[in-house]
């Protein structure tokens, strides 16, 4: 029993699938989804450009999304290698110092050839990482791969001498070479004068 007040509630798209009349408004007359066929094509076409589009941003901003992740992990990996190589180096310093000092009788034992193959296999190991020694002795002085912790009479701005080895990993300076760099001897005249 409905009053004749009662308002209906209609689905239009289940009206329109069924073969429905349209639905009337209050008045009783029959309401018109659309007058102008048109005009609500272009209005639903504007609708999908515009989802397109957000769909097209939102994949955009996913694909940044996954090569700054990447990105991200590939620098948190090379610093965590690069922390690792740094706490190894004075191990492999010592090593180095220890089998350049072996005494020439000593050599052949066996005890100091395993300790030269232990030299051997960990200077591989961090060839195997990507840790090249910087050449310095003989070399022009770079700032950017040399620290200077004295000057002694020689040729002008080349290395004489590598207090402590510096390295590189992966063309990044990991640790300088500490080094004497040559000072002409006319500029110390120069300067005591």
């Amino acid at each position: 029993m409905t009053e004749p007040n009662d308002e209906r509630f209609v689905d239009k798209r289940a009206a329109a699938r069924m073969g429905e009349d349209q639905p009337k408004d209050d008045t009783g007359a029959a309401t018109a989804a659309s007058s102008d066929p048109a005009g609500e094509l272009a209005a639903e076409r504007e609708k999908a450009e515009s989802y397109y589009k957000n769909w097209q941003r939102t994949a955009a901003d996913f694909a940044n999304y996954k090569r700054r992740t990447e990105q991200e992990k590939s620098e948190s990996s090379r610093l965590m290698s690069a922390a690792l190589v740094i706490n190894l180096l004075p191990v492999y310093d010592d090593l180095d110092r220890a089998v350049a000092s072996v005494d020439a009788h000593l050599a052949g034992l066996n005890w100091v050839q395993g300790i030269t193959a232990i030299h051997q296999k960990f200077g591989r190991l961090l060839e195997a990482m990507g840790v090249k020694e910087i050449e310095a002795e003989g070399h022009d002085f770079d700032p950017s791969r040399h620290e200077a912790v004295g000057r002694q009479p020689g040729e002008e701005g080349k290395v004489l001498h590598v207090v402590q080895k510096g390295y590189q990993l992966q063309d990044k300076v990991i640790r300088p070479a500490m080094v004497i760099v040559g000072e002409s001897t006319s500029k110390n005249e120069q300067q005591s004068a």
